[in-house]
């Protein structure tokens, strides 16, 4: 009898441990099965978003746009806060977008690789078309008219009326600018420095002769009423147009082009250009 006993519970534990042995088996394969699923829809949603860097900002619902401090486009209001004629216009976009804007300083000589890193997801900083720009970035349709302009002491700007007529001068421009290469192909040295803001620091300050920056800075920075009423611009260097740097192959230009159109058709483009005294190089 105990051992008929005995062979009877031998026989429920083998049985028991088959069931269970079993259902882990099951469990473990469904697991594996879901654990699959989950892999490749993430794979997808990982190339879905690399092939479309529209799909890549709207699903993240930051548009992360590059700056530098550099008025009228963008700068700090007395409140600390970004504003600008390039700082509202990326806010106008967002909203039609459906994403929130966050702007980060840069440095402007890093900007393309700040860009490939996805640290930004545009250069939006009236940012010159250079052959340069166009061949390492995306860029939208040109939106602003500009040019780089000589500035120095407004008691000497007069006699500086030609090219030629600069070679006793020291030059100071921003890296990686417009400026700096404009003086640059003129034939004359220049020293850089971190920003166009520093530039004109620096020929105020009498550590530089004259420096080459943009128009609409020289404009809303220098004359009479502003922070550098001793300093005035005028020899234009070059004749150029702003545009926003997107990545390369970026589906978000088109996007943001048509919404430009859009704001132009609407009147509000105009509009935000005839706030900050921009002329705009769309028709």
């Amino acid at each position: 009898m105990k051992k008929l006993t005995a062979l009877l519970l031998a026989a429920l534990m083998l049985a028991f441990c088959f069931v269970s042995c079993t259902g882990d088996a099951e469990t473990t394969d469904t697991d594996a099965v879901d654990a699959s699923n989950v892999a490749d829809t993430t794979a997808a949603d990982d190339t879905a978003d690399a092939a479309s860097d529209l799909a890549y900002v709207q699903n993240k619902g930051t548009l992360v746009v590059g700056i530098t401090d550099y008025a009228p486009m963008n700068y700090k209001d007395d409140n600390g806060e970004w504003t600008g004629f390039d700082t509202e216009f990326a806010l106008l976009v967002g909203e039609k977008l459906g994403v929130t804007v966050e702007f980060v300083e840069i440095e402007w000589d890093n900007k393309v690789f700040e860009l490939d890193a996805k640290a930004i997801d545009c250069v939006w900083n009236g940012m010159t078309l250079t052959n340069e720009v166009m061949n390492a970035m995306n860029c939208s349709t040109p939106y602003v008219v500009n040019a780089q302009v000589l500035v120095m002491d407004s008691s000497k700007i007069n006699n500086y009326t030609s090219v030629d007529a600069l070679g006793d001068l020291n030059f100071v421009a921003e890296a990686g600018s417009a400026g700096a290469a404009a003086i640059t192909d003129a034939g004359y040295d220049v020293t850089e420095v971190d920003l166009q803001t520093t530039a004109l620091m620096e020929v105020a300050s009498g550590a530089a002769d004259a420096c080459v920056v943009d128009i609409t800075m020289a404009n809303a920075m220098t004359g009479e009423g502003t922070s550098y009423a001793n300093l005035a611009y005028g020899l234009a260097l070059t004749s150029e147009e702003y545009g926003i740097g997107f990545r390369k192959d970026s589906d978000l230009t088109a996007k943001v082009n048509e919404i430009i159109a859009e704001l132009n058709a609407e009147g509000t483009l105009p509009a935000l250009a005839e706030k900050y005294e921009l002329t705009l190089a769309i028709d």
